[in-house]
């Protein structure tokens, strides 16, 4: 087996999906290890999780710099100090510019609760239950300079239900989330994922099978 991936995640909130990679990496179910975590909120917990694993946490503000670009460099530089070859955004509350994706060239993920490209941007679970999807779930995919709009890896679908809330169906989806982030990591890993225009390849493919969701089912009576 090859040496792990060392993976470098951004982070501004309570770093659940972080939970998830450390987890499915120090019990090796994915050949990667987390050597940082950076947040631009000090207060962030998902830095407390990384220090209880021994991973470097550490806190850059975002105020501290005149623009969107000099921050992302910061950030690039203690990447890059820290030899990353796979940067996740995990609850990154910030649009990365050029200057991230230039450095990590198709090596920047990020997890979206929504079935991409519907409901990109903020409030996803409160954009679904709006327009009244039946089916809703999360997605992982490649970042671009757009919203939300990079190459599609994986995704996982829930039903929404007529009594959810934007906390019950985030819920649902939250523990998709934790479930395909790691697994789109270790396709990377193993460098099963090809990109041609839009597209992601996964080699070899998955095999096809018959099994789908539909809501209300078909039986409903």
């Amino acid at each position: 087996m090859s040496d792990p991936i060392r993976i470098g995640v951004l982070v501004s909130g309570t770093g659940s999906n972080l939970q998830s990679i450390i987890d499915h990496c120090e019990t090796g179910k994915i050949n990667a290890s987390v050597v940082c975590v950076i947040s631009n909120k000090a207060e962030a917990y998902a830095l407390e999780r990384a220090r209880k694993h021994g991973i470097r946490a550490l806190h850059v503000d975002n105020h501290a710099f005149h623009s969107r670009e000099s921050f992302d460099a910061a950030v690039v530089a203690l990447l890059l100090e820290h030899q990353v070859q796979l940067v996740a955004l995990a609850g990154f509350n910030r649009i990365v510019s050029s200057v991230l994706l230039d450095a990590f060239p198709m090596a920047v993920m990020n997890i979206h609760p929504a079935l991409l490209p519907a409901f990109p941007g903020s409030r996803a679970q409160r954009q679904a239950l709006q327009y009244g999807v039946r089916i809703s779930g999360c997605t992982v995919h490649f970042v671009d300079l757009g919203t939300d709009s990079g190459p599609i890896i994986i995704q996982a679908a829930v039903p929404a239900y007529d009594s959810d809330t934007e906390e019950s169906l985030a819920a649902r989806i939250l523990a998709e989330e934790h479930k395909i982030y790691p697994k789109a990591i270790q396709l990377f890993a193993e460098g099963r994922l090809s990109i041609e225009g839009r597209k992601v390849h996964i080699k070899p493919p998955a095999e096809p099978t018959a099994a789908f969701l539909e809501n209300p089912p078909a039986n409903l009576r």
